[in-house]
């Protein structure tokens, strides 16, 4: 099966970057969430971002002009998965959510279609439960900021078919991605890795380890990391580190207990970039104050 129409679900920082990526593969996208502002900022923050690939002599005016003209947004659930050959799931990790969505696109979607999540820890099986269509159903994991990482880790449940991963793969590909195939396991691979650095990282800083500049320095120049371990946790954004920890330590036990720290940052509203306020400070423009 050729996928030519994708659904992505939810309009946040991730579904906007896999909206961006695909159209930018050629496939038609429909963007769908239940704000409104949330669509029309995902796609001011889509232009936003070809215009600095222009800029950067990474994407032409023509391209960008085609690729916005794939991308059509809709608050109309049904609307949006009505004739699609794949619809990718981004919102939040919340299983309850994602059962009830998976349920909903196995009655609105065709026959055809295969069911993605993006979850980065939870059960595929556990979500294509919640479907007739099992075998069509399968986590794709992309990266933040999903239009630029190179990777996404295919997933596959229980009973997931050979076809279901390969056209996730095809698709992914032509999105200008690797991929990796995981067994499922909660985490699956980075995720595991992310969440145990990350928290330690958190945990280091309230121990007073070094200051939190230091530490993602630390890493980056000792490690080779592209991005500082507290940084990153800002932009994936700080509560949803915590689901994900949280998940992770009822799955896997004692060591991925979330940090006194993360609490305390997500019990303020303090989210990281998108709130302006995590680990550190942000202007208006995203750039770290402090």
């Amino acid at each position: 099966m050729s996928v030519e129409r994708i659904a992505v679900i939810g309009a946040g920082v991730m579904g906007r970057g896999i909206a961006h990526a695909g159209a930018l593969g050629g496939f038609e996208v429909r963007l769908h969430d239940a704000d409104a502002g949330a669509l029309e900022g995902a796609l001011r923050g889509i232009e936003g971002e070809m215009e600095k690939a222009i800029e950067r002599g990474k994407l032409d005016e023509e391209g960008m002009k085609e690729g916005l003209g794939r991308i059509s947004t809709t608050e109309d659930l049904e609307e949006a998965v009505a004739d699609v050959d794949l619809v990718i799931e981004a919102v939040l990790e919340k299983m309850e959510l994602k059962l009830s969505l998976f349920g909903q696109f196995d009655e609105l979607c065709p026959e055809h279609a295969v069911l993605a999540t993006n979850t980065s820890t939870m059960s595929p099986t556990e979500i294509a439960a919640g479907t007739n269509r099992p075998d069509r159903c399968i986590a794709m994991h992309f990266f933040n900021p999903a239009h630029k990482m190179k990777l996404v880790e295919l997933i596959r449940g229980v009973e997931t078919t050979d076809e279901t991963v390969e056209i996730a793969r095809e698709t992914a590909e032509r999105m200008g991605k690797e991929t990796v195939e995981v067994n499922e396991f909660p985490g699956f691979v980075t995720s595991r890795i992310n969440c145990l650095v990350g928290n330690e990282a958190m945990n280091m800083l309230v121990e007073g380890v070094a200051s939190a500049p230091d530490i993602d320095k630390a890493l980056k120049l000792g490690l080779g990391y592209p991005m500082g371990p507290l940084e990153l946790a800002d932009l994936v954004g700080l509560d949803t580190r915590l689901r994900n920890l949280e998940y992770l330590h009822e799955m896997l036990g004692e060591k991925y207990r979330p940090s006194p720290l993360l609490r305390k940052r997500v019990a303020a509203g303090h989210f990281g970039k998108k709130s302006g306020r995590g680990v550190y400070e942000y202007d208006e423009d995203g750039n770290i104050l402090r």
